[in-house]
Formats: C-alpha cells, structure tokens, sequence
C-alpha cells in the first residue's frame, strides 16, 4: 500500500513534468526552428499552423486533466464510519464478507478511501478515481493527449531530420535512431539538446500509445455498458 499512496504522488509530478518539457521544446525549439523557411507565408507559415494546432490539444489535454480532478467522483460512504473499521465496511460493501449485502455498483477504493458509483479504476496520473462523473472528461484527455504527444513527435521528427539531415522516409531508420545516437551522443558527434530530443520522441510514442489504447479500452467498455471494475469481476 505503501508503494501505491508514493506511485499516487510521483505519477502526477511526472505527468506534469513531461508536459512542461514539452511545452518548452515545442514553443522555444520546434516552432522557431519552423520560420526559418523562406519559402512560407507569414500568415499561413507551418510554425504559426503548427503553433495553433499544439495550443489547441494542450489546453485541452490539460483543462481535461483538470476536469478529471475537479469531477471527482462521489463518496457514498460519507454517512459510514470508515475510520478504524475500514477493512469490514470495504468488505461489506464489495459483498465478500456478506453475499448480497453490497451496495449496487459500487466500490471502495483503499487509496482515496470513497465508496464511488460505478467505479471504473483508480487513475494514478490524475491521483484520483474514474466513475460515472468524470469517465467523459478523463476519455477526452486520453484522447487529446495522444493527440499532443502524435504532433509532438511528427514535429520532433522534423528538427531532428533537419538538425542531423536524416531522413525517416524509411521506417527502419526510426527503430535505429536511439542507438545510433547513443554511440554519437558518446564519442561527441551529437550535441546533448539533440540526444534529450530524440529521447524525447520515444517518450512521446510510448505515453502517446499508452494513452490511445487507454481511450480505445474505454470506449469499448462504454459500449458494452461496463466499467473495467465489472470486466475484471
């Protein structure tokens, strides 16, 4: 439990940590490095497009993020005593200790210590439960921020290619790209910005993925009018 209540900090710090990162790569790095073509218009340039475009999921991969917190969902064991006797009341409320005795659709999550309608799973990202209230609003920012890390990485893809003059045209030369430069990175070939960019890219389509399947596996589960916590019963 103890382990879980320290994941329940440290996922949050590092969810806000990546995205601060990424905001300052992408607005002092990526989208400067954009107006360098001659070639663009000042009002249709692709920094101006891409900016927008980067703007746009952020605020609402981020205002999502916030909505999840805020909707928490609902402790119906306010009422109950769930100070010493904690251990019985979430065994009388799963029904484990008392076959039919369980409140309908409900759970006790240990970490938050709330009974909560239709509970989903504990999400240790937002620090926080998923049930019936805030499902939309933590759907939505899957959704956008598998969205921001997919322009994160086309965008990152871009410097690097410029910066290295490389081309990813085959795909191959993307799955040999970190090792490449870590054999570059060390006998001082390639800067350390562009090593940190290209770690970076691969922390975008690993959190990117994530987040995608993440939205897809809710989505199934709504449409088949179940949450994760009924599926794995």
């Amino acid at each position: 439990m103890l382990v879980l209540r320290l994941l329940n900090v440290v996922a949050p710090a590092y969810f806000l940590c990546i995205s601060l990162v990424t905001f300052v790569l992408q607005i002092f790095l990526f989208i400067p490095s954009m107006f360098r073509d001659p070639s663009t218009t000042p009002l249709f340039s692709p920094a101006l497009l891409h900016g927008a475009l980067f703007l746009f999921l952020s605020a609402n991969a981020l205002g999502n993020y916030v909505l999840v917190i805020q909707s928490s969902p609902e402790d119906l064991g306010k009422g109950l005593n769930l100070g010493k006797g904690a251990e019985v009341v979430a065994d009388w409320l799963d029904g484990s200790r008392s076959p039919g005795s369980a409140l309908p659709s409900t759970h006790f999550c240990r970490l938050c210590a709330r009974v909560t309608q239709r509970h989903d799973h504990h999400c240790f990202f937002t620090g926080n439960c998923i049930g019936s209230r805030n499902m939309r609003n933590f759907i939505m920012f899957c959704l956008y921020t598998s969205l921001a890390c997919l322009d994160s990485l086309v965008a990152g893809m871009a410097y690097i290619s410029a910066a290295l003059s490389m081309s990813f045209a085959n795909p191959l030369a993307f799955l040999t790209l970190l090792p490449h430069s870590i054999s570059q990175f060390f006998s001082g070939a390639l800067l350390s910005s562009e090593m940190f960019v290209i770690l970076m890219l691969y922390l975008w389509l690993g959190i990117g993925l994530a987040c995608a399947g993440f939205c897809c596996h809710q989505m199934l589960l709504i449409l088949r009018g179940q949450t994760r916590y009924q599926g794995e019963c």
